[in-house]
């Protein structure tokens, strides 16, 4: 979610007094553009890549775009599951380069196709890594591109559609300059923009990244007294990767969870959020929809296919966080829109009969449509838990209040007892309800008590202000600015009091019979970490989930 570098009314004040500590006075390190991007230099070796869309059919035409200031390079295509298989390679290709605009992040790279290839009609569905090495005398470049290939129409239909958050990894992309949060646009240069292009690469870290690359939940809680640390960033400021890459993509998320199904014996099939976006009929068939890791953006079109889906009978596991955001896609789903904080000042959809599709937060009221409804969780109930001085020091788990429920079975797990605190799964962003302990169980209040028959299993606190220690020489990287902004966005104004009120959240683990469906939601972006790092009580719920929703 992490609001960096808005412009939105929500730094005004409505009062005299100032709710911001100085803490959220951000220091110039953390506020200076940071992106992967070309080089715009023949003399620096690079080699970057993109394909013309995010997924494919069997039987569909791949055009690869590739510049470089290599003499050579050398492609190699393979399905990145439990066993990695090179399926294509090419070698002794000619480098060229090509000049790339400006604007690429927001209008695309424009380059030529460099190579074309049709998908087998044998390859399985699932990700697909895309190796691009470059050679030039002795010096050897290589980066990576992803995409998905669906299950074909001859071919057998797996139980599990694993939906993956593309909504998200085009939002955290900052190859060229600029993302949803940072940038290189506006009057002064320095604005996110709200329109990004799919015509270009991935950025450093969303494809494929080196073992044990940080997270953005560290593995250890911070020491008091210590200055605060974002081991991630300083990882990738070192190595030469997106300060994004822990964000989002592939290789952080969604990999994880193909990994430990495929080593687990679970079929899957796999698709993006944009193909979502192109029709309800994608989920026709599948006994459950799956959805891991950081699942923030999404269209209205997106959501619709899922509420129809479970309304008729379809099953949703959702081990996923921070469902926050409503986009529009355009262009042919080459363009992804949301202008967030700005919404309704810069939307063109404000004050029209399409202001119900505004690009903002689902909870604030011009857009009125809250996450809950389809998930049984709110993105702005949450936000922030584990990340830097936001609850810095918490459990890293949820508290389970109902031991007895099926979900747990087997996992040998008991009332007051937190799971996943071991292989830390709550974090860095979560969502939930209002709630209130009646007989030390936990029951949603207010307008979330509306949606009949959810039943709340485990708790953790989330936060909107990273706490200010004092600490000397430290400079928060959330300070209260989120809090801020969601003051505005749902209260209007910025005082003390809605300030105040905007602070704290929590995460939830919700089950929720729906229509003819059902859903569960582990809301936090972490999960997968329970699964690769070998929790059994988080491999167990997930088994559970698993194996009722498709009758295993």
């Amino acid at each position: 979610m992490h609001t960096e570098k808005k412009t939105s009314p929500s730094t005004t004040q409505s009062s005299g007094s100032d709710p911001t500590p100085r803490t959220t006075q951000k220091a110039r390190h953390i506020l200076d553009n940071y992106y992967i991007g070309p080089a715009r230099d023949p003399n620096v070796l690079e080699i970057w890549g993109y394909t013309d869309r995010l997924s494919y059919l069997p039987g569909e035409k791949v055009e690869l775009r590739v510049s470089t200031t290599a003499v050579s390079y050398s492609i190699e295509i393979g399905r990145d599951g439990v066993n990695y298989q090179p399926l294509l390679q090419v070698s002794d290709l000619k480098g060229t380069y090509h000049d790339t605009p400006e604007d690429c992040s927001v209008n695309g790279c424009q380059w030529p196709v460099a190579y074309e290839f049709t998908i087998p009609e044998t390859w399985q569905s699932g990700g697909y890594l895309v190796t691009l090495i470059g050679q030039r005398g002795d010096e050897r470049v290589e980066e990576h591109h992803l995409f998905m290939v669906r299950r074909g129409p001859n071919q057998e239909q797996a139980p599990i559609l694993l939906l993956c958050a593309t909504g998200t990894w085009v939002a955290y992309n900052d190859w060229g300059g600029s993302n949803h949060y940072e940038g290189i646009t506006g009057a002064d240069g320095r604005q996110f923009s709200p329109i990004l292009s799919i015509k270009r690469p991935w950025t450093r870290g969303f494809c494929k990244l080196p073992q044990g690359a940080p997270r953005a939940l560290p593995v250890r809680q911070s020491v008091p007294g210590e200055m605060v640390r974002y081991p991630y960033m300083e990882w990738a400021y070192s190595y030469g990767y997106s300060k994004k890459y822990a964000s989002a993509g592939w290789a952080s998320y969604e990999r994880h969870f193909v990994m430990w199904a495929e080593a687990n014996g679970y079929q899957l099939d796999v698709a993006t959020l944009h193909d979502l976006d192109g029709g309800a009929s994608l989920l026709d068939g599948y006994q459950c929809i799956v959805f891991v890791g950081h699942d923030e953006y999404w269209s209205s079109n997106m959501r619709d296919a899922v509420d129809t889906y479970v309304d008729n009978g379809g099953h949703v596991a959702r081990f996923a966080g921070n469902f926050l955001w409503q986009i529009r896609l355009e262009n042919e789903g080459e363009t992804q829109v949301c202008y967030k904080y700005t919404a309704v000042e810069t939307d063109p959809v404000m004050n029209t009969n399409q202001q119900h599709l505004l690009t903002g937060a689902w909870e604030v009221p011009e857009v009125n449509r809250p996450g809950a409804t389809t998930f049984g969780v709110n993105g702005l109930k949450g936000v922030y838990s584990g990340l830097g001085n936001c609850i810095g020091r918490g459990s890293g788990g949820f508290t389970i209040y109902r031991p007895n429920h099926w979900v747990f079975d087997q996992a040998h797990i008991g009332y007051g007892d937190v799971l996943g605190a071991s292989s830390r799964i709550f974090g860095y962003e979560v969502d939930g309800l209002d709630y209130i302990i009646e007989d030390g169980l936990p029951f949603p209040v207010g307008k979330d008590a509306e949606l009949a028959g959810l039943t709340i299993l485990g708790v953790g606190l989330g936060t909107n202000e990273e706490a200010d220690h004092g600490v000397w020489g430290e400079t928060l990287y959330i300070g209260k600015t989120d809090a801020m902004w969601k003051a505005y966005a749902l209260y209007g104004e910025v005082t003390p009091e809605t300030v105040d009120k905007s602070l704290r959240g929590n995460g939830m683990m919700i089950h929720w019979p729906r229509g003819k469906g059902e859903i569960f939601t582990a809301a936090t972006c972490e999960w997968v970490m329970g699964l690769t790092r070998g929790d059994m009580q988080v491999e167990q719920v997930t088994r559970n989930v698993l194996d009722r929703f498709i009758e295993r």
